[in-house]
């Protein structure tokens, strides 16, 4: 399914069981050279929990396009306005927004607006708001392997810890070959770089963090220092032992498992309408 905003057109995965009315709906924001699709064995598990799941492809990734695919359309404000306009144009009333990798960095920038319903925020893997620390070496690396299917290997190799089937492996591949060009070279160039961190005093909602613990560059000490450090409310830093940084990909259970137990910190008592209306929108929204 596809929604149009004013200045993307976005590919949405779901996932849905016996949705229950007291529950939120999660949004999940992908890693860099993922999309949406990369979510799906965590919402599998989760929908037959009662969750609604919501994966864009974000904008130049995956299925979903820019209105004008240059370098300046790709930026983590641009890419937390679309997730903003996505709350609104599907009429979410309650969510919890869920980020890994650079969607965890994206999530913190939409968390700093306080948009309409959300609840929490859980990150996984999270990009920091400050400057990645990215080796010059590495960063080149990817700049010029772009659209190389043995470079895209090669990055996967270096940051899982745990096996991936070869259904995982050749999707994820091909979601890095799929990805925009400007899109691409913007996360490297700026976005990745960027230091959104005087922000993070306006996130009210909490935050709940989990990172791989054989992730050689998303630690938990880097975390700590970067995220927890700036955030007003108090949280703690969890870890999967022996997985690295694709968690959904690699630890699909026990990501979301933890979840799954950061949603009751929200506070779920309050009834709400019927999430039958979500569909509704997203059926409405379909480019035809």
């Amino acid at each position: 399914m596809r929604v149009v905003l004013r200045k993307a057109t976005l590919h949405l995965h779901t996932r849905a069981g016996d949705v229950r009315d007291d529950l939120p709906v999660l949004l999940f924001l992908h890693y860099f050279g993922g999309s949406g699709r990369s979510w799906i064995p965590v919402m599998d598990l989760l929908a037959c929990g009662d969750f609604y799941c919501i994966a864009p492809d974000l904008r130049g990734f995956g299925e979903s396009l820019a209105t004008t695919d240059r370098a300046r359309d790709y930026s983590v404000r641009s890419w937390s306005n679309d997730v903003v306009e996505l709350t609104r144009f599907l009429a979410l009333r309650r969510f919890v927004l869920v980020g890994h990798s650079m969607g965890g960095k994206i999530a913190l920038m939409v968390a700093a607006r306080a948009p309409a319903g959300l609840e929490a925020v859980v990150l996984v893997a999270p990009s920091p708001p400050t400057a990645e620390p990215m080796p010059a070496k590495e960063r080149a690396r990817l700049l010029e392997g772009y659209g190389d299917a043995a470079a895209a290997r090669q990055t996967l190799r270096k940051i899982t810890a745990q096996p991936l089937s070869r259904a995982r492996v050749a999707l994820a591949v091909e979601d890095n070959l799929r990805t925009s060009p400007a899109a691409w070279r913007a996360w490297l160039e700026r976005g990745s770089r960027e230091d959104i961190s005087a922000k993070l005093n306006a996130v009210n909602a909490p935050v709940s963090i989990i990172v791989g613990g054989a992730d050689e560059t998303i630690t938990a000490s880097l975390v700590r220092r970067e995220i927890n450090a700036r955030l007003r409310l108090h949280t703690v830093v969890h870890t999967i032992p022996n997985a690295g940084h694709l968690l959904p990909l690699e630890a699909p259970k026990a990501t979301a498992d933890f979840i799954e137990r950061s949603v009751p910190f929200v506070n779920i008592c309050a009834g709400v309408g019927s999430h039958g209306g979500v569909d509704q929108t997203i059926a409405a929204a379909a480019v035809r």
